[in-house]
């Protein structure tokens, strides 16, 4: 499958951080294999190994499930959506964008509190090495459903495609979103942090250079993209693909002849 780059301020962050998570499994394949050389080798196994993996193979979950959203890969069911009319499809794609949303939107208002409370006392896993997994992975759930949300509206908005001023405004829709979120969060973290704040130094830095990040991102992706007009993503049963591919219609080649492709080889004339 050839990556969908995407357009506009919300994939240029989407794919920017997909792309970084993408590094963390070998990071992870990394860390295991110092722990099997450690524990079988020199019989010193540490004791940071095992919720390290599972603190990043966290991170590496939640944002799978937003990439996924950006590239049109997930699970979908076309028996019914590709024997229905244009009309009815549009009908599909707004009820299957509605339930992203309202779950997203459902789990973000159940779960606020308990992500805000676990991340202002900064709590930890509870063991040796005592990784601080509940504070950071509970709020980073509700940042990636929010991603999801939006994302999805994205995907529908781009892939009709709609109309120029529609997406214009959802991107600076978004973008107000986005930037707005992160000043209160920057405003909340480092300007009047709540009492019983237990952050340490090294973590709000951290989160400034990802709130940062996030902003440069969105500003970068709405002056590049305000103007261009997305190129909506078709999708091909594989079948038809692999085919295409063998009679040469997708990578210039040569076509093959059907009689070839079917095994019935051609009948002399003579």
């Amino acid at each position: 499958m050839k990556e969908h780059q995407g357009s506009g301020p919300l994939d240029m962050v989407t794919h920017t951080f997909s792309r970084i998570m993408m590094w963390a499994p070998f990071f992870i394949v990394l860390i295991i294999l110092y722990e099997v050389v450690m524990r079988y080798f020199f019989a010193a196994a540490t004791l940071w190994v095992n919720e390290m993996s599972l603190w990043i193979a966290g991170g590496i979950y939640l944002s799978a499930g937003l990439y996924a959203m950006l590239q049109r890969s997930h699970i979908r069911i076309f028996i019914i959506y590709d024997m229905a009319p244009l009309w009815l499809r549009r009908v599909f794609d707004l009820l299957s964008t509605l339930c992203v949303g309202i779950f997203a939107f459902a789990v973000i208002w159940g779960g606020f509190g308990e992500a805000k409370a676990k991340f202002w006392r900064w709590e930890t896993f509870g063991t040796a090495f005592d990784p601080p997994i509940p504070a950071t992975n509970k709020p980073l759930i509700l940042t990636m459903l929010l991603f999801l949300g939006l994302q999805a509206v994205s995907n529908l908005v781009r892939d009709w495609p709609a109309a120029a001023w529609v997406r214009k405004l959802f991107d600076v829709f978004v973008s107000v979103v986005i930037v707005g979120l992160a000043s209160t969060a920057a405003y909340r973290l480092y300007i009047v942090p709540p009492e019983g704040n237990a952050v340490p130094l090294r973590w709000q830095i951290g989160i400034a250079i990802f709130l940062g990040g996030a902003v440069l991102l969105v500003i970068y992706g709405l002056i590049r993209d305000f103007n261009k007009t997305p190129t909506p993503i078709s999708e091909m049963d594989e079948i038809e693909e692999e085919v295409q591919i063998i009679k040469g219609q997708v990578d210039g080649q040569p076509e093959i002849p059907d009689e070839i492709l079917t095994g019935t080889p051609p009948k002399d004339n003579d």
